[in-house]
């Protein structure tokens, strides 16, 4: 049962998600130009979803993935051509990266509806609040108004996004890059409480963990067994996953911090944020606070959703998400 405390700070949070907004970006951007755009967005994801709920993680993650490279300006969308290996070739989004056609089809009907009006990195977004709200977390308000960018580029890809073997000061410092602090960061990660993982991405931690040991000593024994069992040693399927979440894998809730403070966090940055004294603590508070860290991650979405946002005159509309007009 939440206390009136928790119920204040929501309050509070959805009050900060509507001031603390920069000042080109601006919720219901599209009232008058596109009234339906975000309805649109919507049915699309919620479409998508009773087929298959997994893409609801698919369309979070790709959110986060286009914010953390060149800010959230629709780049993780472009597609591939003979003289450019796009972000979405990148080693941290292919094959692992879904969702996109859920992104296409709600563009085919805004273009319909209100050509060259609606953008893709502001359709992203949309279906990531939409996916966020449509598996239990809670409903938020997506500030609008991003350009789409026409740069697209694997390398950067690699660069800029964390991956899952980084520590808690290379995280720290990584989401630090993008105007994120820590707690932040320890709240953003919980998006791990949906989704799957390819064993090549955490198998390392199972069999060849160092020099001297070959089972990372921080992960529970039973955990890895279950975990070996669907990632067999040697194995050369690259189609492999598991859920980062075994209990309830397609549901936004808690059990991400609860799963890491038990020492069955998947990726080595999971299992680091109990490492240092800060994140332990806010581990801690989300894991005994489901509200509390529904109404934080809320806000965290939207702050994220302001990085290096391209407006006004910049960047474009584009045509059709996949290619640079």
């Amino acid at each position: 049962m939440e206390s009136k405390g928790e119920l204040l700070f929501a309050l509070v949070v959805c009050l900060c998600l509507s001031v603390q907004l920069e000042a080109q970006l601006q919720a219901g951007f599209y009232s008058s130009t596109c009234p339906r755009a975000e309805s649109i967005v919507r049915e699309e994801v919620m479409k998508a979803l009773q087929s298959n709920i997994g893409l609801a993680a698919g369309l979070v993650r790709m959110h986060f993935h286009d914010c953390f490279v060149r800010g959230c300006d629709g780049s993780v969308l472009i597609t591939s051509t003979d003289t450019n290996q796009a972000e979405k070739d990148s080693r941290a989004n292919n094959p692992s990266l879904r969702g996109f056609e859920v992104i296409d089809s709600a563009k085919t009907r805004l273009e319909a509806q209100c050509p060259g009006v609606v953008s893709c990195a502001d359709i992203l977004a949309f279906a990531a609040r939409d996916s966020v709200s449509m598996t239990g977390g809670m409903m938020y308000r997506v500030p609008a108004g991003r350009r789409d960018g026409r740069i697209s580029l694997a390398t950067e890809a690699s660069a800029n996004l964390p991956p899952p073997t980084f520590d808690v000061d290379q995280l720290t410092q990584r989401f630090a890059s993008k105007g994120l602090t820590q707690d932040e960061m320890v709240t953003l990660s919980g998006a791990h409480t949906i989704g799957r993982s390819h064993c090549t991405s955490f198998s390392k931690r199972l069999f060849n963990f160092n020099s001297t040991t070959a089972l990372d000593p921080t992960l529970d024994s039973t955990y890895a067994s279950q975990l070996e069992q669907s990632c067999p040693q040697g194995s050369n399927d690259t189609t492999l996953v598991v859920p980062l979440d075994p209990s309830t894998p397609y549901t936004l809730d808690t059990n991400y911090y609860s799963n890491v403070l038990a020492n069955r966090g998947l990726f080595i940055s999971d299992q680091t944020l109990v490492t240092n004294t800060s994140t332990a603590a806010a581990v801690r508070q989300n894991a005994y606070n489901r509200f509390l860290w529904k109404s934080k991650f809320a806000a965290a979405m939207v702050k994220m959703g302001q990085i290096e946002v391209l407006t006004g005159s910049d960047g474009e509309i584009r045509n059709i998400c996949s290619v640079v007009n």
